[in-house]
């Protein structure tokens, strides 16, 4: 990377992405940013790419209760929304929100046009990732889109034999359309999260519940990820 493009990213950062960011409501500074809400952490992190000389970014969102933050014993004041922790209530990156529904990465570049670069990020914040977020933080204080299967507490104990393991948490576990749906912060990529969840799902289907003939495991954007049913 240039030094002049150093120089412009740098200065792009402090001059006009992280004032234009706080001004949508965002506290933080630089490279880490967060909404303010009682009862959760609710973050935006610029997360860099360093490759053959040039810098490029993107943004990573989390959303975590802070009763489980604190539960959990992580070192640091806060999370880190560009950090998994395997307690996130969601995360996503940005380019998962918006229409392209992949990764978007943003490069700043010397020229007369170098900010359009920060114009277009900010852009993507605004009206895809805190929308989203503020969203998620919305739901989690209130509706789900099924059923409820399990209280909070019974929710809890199923998680704390995760903490075993490096899964994220089960968020929700919903009856929906004579599935039981259970949502977390997984990727289809993830085959340790498969192994343990078909185990959970196992567990779920053994009590031979009429409710619920299949068990959906679904990511945090609602996509769904794999199904179990009885063996």
């Amino acid at each position: 990377m240039t030094s002049a493009a150093h120089e412009l990213f740098e200065r792009g950062l402090r001059d006009h992405l992280a004032p234009t960011l706080r001004l949508l409501g965002l506290t933080g500074w630089r490279r880490t940013f967060s909404l303010p809400d009682p009862a959760h952490w609710a973050l935006l992190g610029l997360v860099e790419q360093r490759t053959d000389g040039r810098l490029r970014y993107t943004f990573d969102l989390s959303l975590v209760r802070r009763a489980d933050w604190t539960a959990a014993g992580f070192p640091g004041p806060r999370p880190d929304p560009r950090a998994v922790y395997g307690i996130e209530a969601w995360r996503a990156r940005i380019g998962d929100l918006m229409p392209v529904g992949e990764d978007v990465w943003w490069e700043v570049l010397p020229g007369p046009r170098w900010r359009v670069a920060l114009d277009d990020s900010a852009a993507a914040v605004r009206h895809y990732g805190l929308s989203e977020l503020r969203r998620r933080a919305d739901r989690e204080r209130g509706a789900t889109a099924g059923e409820t299967y399990l209280s909070p507490a019974g929710l809890e104990q199923v998680n704390a034999a995760l903490l075993a393991v490096p899964v994220a948490r089960i968020q929700r576990a919903e009856l929906v359309d004579g599935a039981l749906v259970l949502t977390g912060a997984w990727t289809r990529a993830d085959a340790a999260a498969r192994t343990v969840l078909r185990g959970v799902a196992l567990g779920f289907l053994s009590a031979e519940d009429e409710l619920f003939a299949v068990v959906r495991c679904a990511d945090t954007l609602g996509r769904p990820l794999w199904d179990f049913g009885r063996p």
